[in-house]
């Protein structure tokens, strides 16, 4: 079985999962930015993207690759197709595990016009023989066609028209260095602030046609966690609580009690991270704990716990990750109003926080 697959299908079930469903898509299909100046939040990527963009323009030419990094959600697909609308170009989506061998790539290549952009999203998964085609693709603009096979095999060069591609990771590690360097932009997506989410929730309202007060778009934008799909997921399902609950006008009250309903807390943990989180502090007092031990305890599989509960949990300073295994900090405990033990209070647990 497939990690990421596996991990897709469980982040997929979680209102505040950052994977897209199918009404994720259609949604943001109708609430998507059609330009950089409709674009909320990251400032510094907008800045340099306009850059490139303009100069490219200037130029009479087709812009630099482009990749972009970060968490699912943040707005890679997007950026995409307002590059695409920026340089009054067409835009052909696919992404990595679509391309399994070379000729797959080959076929999407030959068939572009001057100047499209090509999104590739994913692109870490995509097959090695399908990697190595783009890497001449980018650079030369240009493919070498194998026919046949064995000994009688033949290279056939194929031009292609210059294009400008856009990758998009949630994990830049895993791409190979001759793969990056050939990216004349790249880009990393950070987390958004509050105060870009209560823009983000309060657009997407005005789309939506949703009467939302200020305070209303601040306490869903606060159970985000910093992602504007999340955030827009939850308004939707405030809509909904306040369409049948209440007179259809979203205020903090309304949106905390819906968000109640969903098993939202305050600062964005649903039911699985606090279910991580109380076996760590009730059953093991805090930890240190093994993952697989932890898992069981949650009913999970491992890989569930791994990559789907606890990146949000480490980022928020709730647990941590050492050698010994994986230990909750006092925000932990705070967070779930529970007093720590003893030991962990005199500093035990800020022995093991590093591993010592």
């Amino acid at each position: 079985m497939n990690w990421d697959d596996t991990t897709d299908a469980a982040a997929e079930e979680r209102l505040v999962g950052p994977a897209a469903d199918r009404e994720d898509q259609a949604v943001e299909a109708a609430l998507r930015p059609k330009d950089l100046g409709e674009f909320i939040g990251q400032e510094k990527v907008r800045e340099q993207l306009d850059l490139v963009l303009r100069a490219a323009r200037a130029r009479g030419a087709t812009a630099d690759h482009v990749l972009l990094s970060g968490a699912p959600g943040l707005g890679k697909t997007t950026l995409s197709m307002i590059i695409a609308a920026e340089m009054g170009a067409p835009i052909r989506i696919t992404s990595g595990p679509a391309i399994q061998h070379a000729g797959d790539l080959a076929a999407i290549l030959s068939s572009l016009q001057e100047g499209e952009v090509l999104f590739l999203d994913e692109i870490h998964r995509m097959s090695r023989p399908a990697e190595e085609m783009l890497y001449m693709a980018m650079e030369d603009f240009r493919v070498d066609v194998i026919v046949g096979k064995g000994p009688g095999a033949t290279a056939i060069p194929l031009e292609l028209p210059p294009f400008t591609l856009v990758g998009a990771t949630t994990r830049a590690g895993l791409l190979p260095p001759p793969l990056r360097d050939r990216f004349g932009f790249t880009a990393h997506m950070e987390f958004y602030e509050p105060r870009e989410l209560e823009r983000v929730v309060h657009r997407s309202a005005n789309l939506l046609d949703v009467d939302i007060e200020p305070d209303g778009a601040a306490e869903i934008a606060g159970r985000s966690r910093g992602t504007p799909r999340i955030a827009n997921r939850l308004l939707r399902r405030v809509r909904d609580y306040a369409q049948v609950k209440a007179d259809g006008l979203i205020t903090r009250e309304i949106a905390a009690a819906a968000l109640a309903v969903y098993e939202v807390d305050a600062r964005g943990l649903d039911r699985l991270d606090r279910g991580v989180l109380e076996a760590l502090l009730k059953l093991f007092g805090g930890g240190p704990v093994g993952l697989s031990t932890l898992a069981v305890a949650v009913g999970e599989e491992r890989e569930t716990v791994e990559e789907v509960a606890e990146p949000f949990l480490v980022r928020e300073g709730l647990l941590a990750r050492t050698p010994r295994g994986r230990v909750a900090t006092p925000a932990a405990w705070a967070h779930l109003g529970l007093t720590p033990p003893r030991s962990a209070s005199a500093g035990g647990g800020q022995q093991d926080l590093f591993g010592a």
